[in-house]
């Protein structure tokens, strides 16, 4: 006959070995965890969605904040669908300042925050950079060029992803003093006589709305 110290010391090895198998089995029922772009868009949208709550961009928790290793998770070759912010942001700052240097970058982006921040903008960025594609008037001219957009210069591409994730991160500083609009220096379209000056690269112009 076992003695009870037998007894409880049996009991309470099935108990462990029934505990590690709901354990095991809860694990194989939640799936594998997320990738790392995975995650990487999930703060991201987090982020966009703080700057709209807010209509302000200020710097991020750290542990809210995008690593390089996800921006990069997301998007390591310039082809992915234009679905997500980090890629509808840095394929922005890619396609209308590539070839120039981190300056011009930096000041297209603070743009394309400050309209994520403003109400009468979009409230996503993927939105805000497509804006305009159903009437034929888009807002930002590569998105409606009829050309392939993905990114083929790795190294200009990787710098706007950098680019992008200071943004999104709220810790890139606003080179524009709050423009919402700009255009290249060496056209002069009709709408930025209504406008008001606020800062110039030495290839773009960036505006504000009066008042």
């Amino acid at each position: 006959m076992s003695r009870p110290a037998d007894r409880l010391n049996r009991r309470l090895t099935i108990g462990v070995l029934l505990a590690c198998w709901l354990l095991s089995c809860t694990s194989a029922l939640a799936g594998p965890p997320p990738t790392k772009a995975e995650i990487a868009r999930q703060k991201a949208e987090q982020l966009e969605q703080r700057v709209v709550e807010t209509d302000r961009i200020e710097p991020a928790p750290d542990a809210a904040r995008l690593t390089p290793e996800g921006v990069e998770a997301v998007d390591p070759r310039g082809l992915a669908p234009l679905d997500d912010a980090i890629s509808c942001l840095a394929r922005s700052i890619y396609w209308e300042a590539k070839g120039t240097d981190q300056r011009e970058m930096q000041a297209v982006a603070n743009v394309i925050m400050n309209r994520l921040g403003n109400p009468e903008f979009p409230s996503s960025l993927c939105e805000i950079v497509q804006q305009g594609a159903e009437s034929g008037h888009c807002q930002f001219s590569w998105w409606c060029d009829g050309r392939p957009d993905e990114a083929n210069e790795p190294e200009q591409y990787t710098a706007a992803k950098e680019v992008a994730r200071r943004a999104l991160n709220g810790t890139l500083p606003d080179i524009t003093h709050g423009a919402l609009f700009f255009h290249h220096r060496s056209i002069s379209p009709g709408w930025m006589s209504t406008l008001v000056r606020t800062a110039r690269t030495h290839e773009f112009n960036f505006y504000r709305q009066p008042g």
